[in-house]
Order: structure tokens, then C-alpha cells, then sequence
């Protein structure tokens, strides 16, 4: 039995600010945006080569704001994301070498906290 986990729920005060920063700033795929219904909007959203999305929109996820710490995305160069995410506009630390790899922090408008890794040669 395979366990796939491909949806991650990230709770956003303003789903228009939080899309366009996901997908003009950070570079995200903007997979769905459907209205169900006056208290249902589900936005979908993918990084590029990832298999796994996370969804923002209104009725999503009772959990407030900004409370999502830990998200990690893995990439080929912490100093290649860094600098183009900074050129996009995000704030994002400074490169950070540690022995098991090298990071990259950034936020979302709402303080959703992510990490970007570089992982160290096997």
C-alpha cells in the first residue's frame, strides 16, 4: 500500500493576495480556483516539479492564518532559489550551510513559514 501525501492545507486571510504571491512571486502552478459556494473557495496550488500541492482558499481550513511553520521544499541550489525568488520581490534570508544541507527561509504574506534545502551530496 503506497501513502502519497499530495495536498497540504496552508490557511490564508486573503486567498487573491495569498494566490498571487504563490504564483507570481513564488513561482507555484495555479492548478484550481473554484467558487462551490458564498463560503467555499478552493485555490490549489503546485510548486514546479513537485507532486505534492498545497490548497488555500476561503472554508479550506479552520486553523488561523500565518500558523503553518515547517514547510520544506527540496531544491538543486539554495543559492539558484534564493536569487530567483529574490528577484521576484520575496523576502527571503540569506543563504544558511549546515552540515546536512543548505537553507533558505522565506514567508508567505501571512507568515506561513517555509524552508528551502539543498541536500548535501550522498
Amino acid at each position: 500500500m503506497d501513502y502519497k501525501l499530495e495536498l497540504i492545507a496552508v490557511p490564508v486571510s486573503d486567498v487573491d493576495r495569498a494566490k498571487a504571491f504563490y504564483t507570481e512571486q513564488a513561482g507555484f502552478d495555479a492548478d484550481h480556483d473554484h467558487t462551490v459556494n458564498e463560503n467555499l473557495r478552493f485555490v490549489q496550488l503546485t510548486p514546479p516539479g513537485s507532486a505534492c500541492s498545497i490548497a488555500i482558499g476561503q472554508g479550506v481550513v479552520d486553523t488561523e492564518p500565518g500558523s503553518v511553520k515547517g514547510l520544506q521544499l527540496v531544491v538543486q541550489s539554495a543559492d539558484a532559489a534564493r536569487a530567483e525568488l529574490a528577484g521576484r520581490g520575496v523576502d527571503v534570508s540569506e543563504v544558511q550551510e549546515f552540515p546536512w544541507g543548505k537553507f533558505v527561509y522565506l514567508a508567505d504574506p501571512d507568515g506561513n513559514a517555509w524552508a528551502l534545502q539543498e541536500l548535501v551530496p550522498r
